[in-house]
Order: C-alpha cells, then structure tokens, then sequence
C-alpha cells in the first residue's frame, strides 16, 4: 500500500511566506544601503588676512566661518597682528600651508614676495584671493578673485559727496597708499562721478569739474597709527582749505574718543567762522560708538564696505573648487550700506 505524504497544515504555509518575506526585505535594505551615499567628510579652510587684528580682516573671517557653518564645514581666520608686513604674513602663510586644509583665501600683501616664497609649498591646495589680488604675473597661483568693486564704491562716495554739497567744492580724500590698487580705484570713482567722466579712463586731479578741485596736497596718505591719523585729519581741518574730506578707509574712527576730543573742537571753530566741512568714511559694520558720532554731527556719512560678505564669498568659491565646479575669475561685491545721522541704513546695489 503507498502512502501518500500529508499535506502542509496552514500554520506550515504561514511560516515559509514570513520566512521568504523575512529574505526579501533582508535584500532589499541591502540593496538601499549600497545605492545610499555616503555621508561627506566636513571641509576646512583658512583665511589668511592681511592682519588678524583688525575690525574689517575680523568681519570678512566671520563671513567665512558663518557661510561654511551653514554647509557643516569649517572656515579658520588666521594671520599676523599688527601693521601688515609681508614677511610676517609669508611666516604665517608657511605655517597655514603644514595644515591639512582644503582650500585658502588670501588677502595679499607682496604679490612676488610670497610667489617666491610661503605660495611655493601651495601644491594642489586651491587658492583664491580676496581683498587685495595677486599681481598679473603670479594670478596663475589662484583660481579666482573676491573683493569689493572698488570703482562703483568711489562712484558712491563721490554721489554722496554730491549730495551733501551739492554746490561743490575743495575736496582732499585720504588714501592708504599709493600702491594700493584698491584704493587707486576708489579714488578714480570718486574723481569720475565728481567730474562727469563716463567710461573706464583714468581721472586727474579734480580742477575745477563741475565746481570740484582738489589742493596740491590732496590726496593724502594716512598716517600709519590710528592715533596719528586723528591728528592727521585736524591738522588738514586747521587748514579751513576744504569743503569735503573723505576717508577710503575707516583709520580716522578707530579710536572714537580720540576722533572726539581732537575733530570735535576743530570742527566747532570751523562752524563759527561758516566753514564746516563734510566728513565722509568709508567703514565696515560701524558699532554704537561710532554710531554716535554721526548723531553729534561729527561725521555726516558712513558707506559700509561689506567685509563679511567678502568672507562669504570667499568660502563658496573656495566649496565650488573642491567640488569640481567651475568658478569666475573675479566675484565683485557691489551691494553697499550708507549710514547717515538719525536714519536706517539706506542700501544701493550698484549696477
């Protein structure tokens, strides 16, 4: 007699489909682990400043560590105190160059000096520049440029010139130095937008332009401490020989009590003789104190120079080059705060 084999009870079928279930789904979450990618490593870069010390350098490293923070990466705000020195920033370019960094911007002091030295070791880190630029014979070190549109910045001091002496008048501008490209082109801004220059040419001395003439003397060099340039400015307002003075830098306000005790007295002589000048600075995120100067009419304009946008900026030039993507050769920031006495800040994009 053949036997025939029982059949499989309903619990024996329940249990294999949970089995094969259990094998499918075990595939399944395999399979996504594998597709799944991997989660990126943080990246880390530097800003290597002309100084570490200063209120402007400090906001364009904020800028950076901000904009990095917001894509889980880091950005270090490094460089030397003190006045800038090429030797001293090359030293701290060498000591940047033993981190294990994935990119550094630089605001350069020397362009061949630190070519031929610290930016020898700069291997395959990619580098831009920020600020000040590398000179045409050592630009092919970095990968691209971020700074301010230093030409439209002067057009605005000079607009802001226009019209808190709309009738013109004696003009001195207080400059960094004479090699400073940046400055160079804040101070030709300023002499086209006074002078009614269009296009790209580059501007003399103001002599009489549109009711704009600018002394022999002008413009000035600042003096190297911000305790010298107060002393600076109320030696030039002792004078009476201007009508507007404006700042290409924030120098003059450093030390606000300073700035108080000296240009405070000296402007109200010129008031009582009829020739109160305008002041105008140019400046980064001005703080109460120097908020305050304007209320007490001693200063009549700020315009921002947005450091901390330039440090942004910098970052995500930097983010795209690790990432394969192509960057411009130069990013320009153009947006630009006016702060005026009693008022909110009054914002300008240039064209």
């Amino acid at each position: 007699m053949t036997l025939s084999k029982p059949a499989p009870s309903a619990s024996g079928h329940r249990s294999a489909a949970k089995a094969v279930l259990r094998l499918a789904m075990a595939a399944l979450l395999h399979g996504l682990l594998i597709s799944l990618p991997t989660q990126a490593e943080p990246l880390q870069f530097a800003l290597v400043a002309k100084r570490n010390d200063q209120h402007h350098c400090i906001l364009s490293g904020k800028g950076c560590a901000e904009a990095a923070q917001t894509q889980g990466d880091t950005c270090l705000f490094l460089g030397a105190p003190g006045s800038p020195h090429f030797r001293r920033q090359n030293k701290a370019l060498e000591q940047t160059l033993t981190r294990d960094l994935d990119g550094i911007a630089l605001a350069v002091t020397h362009s061949k000096w630190l070519a031929e030295h610290a930016l020898q070791g700069i291997g395959r880190v990619p580098l831009v520049t920020f600020e000040t630029d590398l000179e045409p014979a050592e630009r092919h070190l970095r990968k691209g440029y971020v700074g301010l549109d230093n030409l439209a910045f002067g057009h605005r001091l000079g607009e802001l010139a226009q019209q808190l002496r709309p009738q013109g008048g004696r003009l001195c501008i207080l400059q960094d130095n004479l090699w400073s490209t940046n400055q160079h082109e804040r101070l030709q801004g300023i002499r086209r937008q006074l002078g009614g220059v269009a296009g790209t040419g580059v501007t003399d001395q103001l002599h009489g332009e549109n009711g704009w003439s600018e002394p022999h003397r002008c413009p000035l060099n600042r003096a190297e401490t911000p305790e010298n340039a107060v002393l600076q400015l109320a030696d030039l307002l002792s004078t009476g020989q201007f009508d507007v003075i404006i700042s290409l830098g924030m120098w003059p306000v450093y030390k606000v009590d300073a700035y108080r005790r000296h240009i405070g007295p000296a402007l109200a002589e010129l008031e009582k003789a009829g020739r109160r000048p305008v002041i105008i600075i140019a400046t980064s995120e001005p703080d109460a104190a120097q908020h305050a100067l304007l209320d007490e009419g001693l200063v009549q304009a700020y315009v921002d120079m947005n450091s901390r946008e330039i440090g942004r900026q910098s970052y995500w030039m930097l983010k795209r080059l690790v990432q394969g993507e192509s960057v411009p050769e130069r990013v320009l920031v153009d947006h630009f705060e006016v702060y005026l006495p009693r008022s909110s800040p009054e914002t300008r994009t240039a064209p």
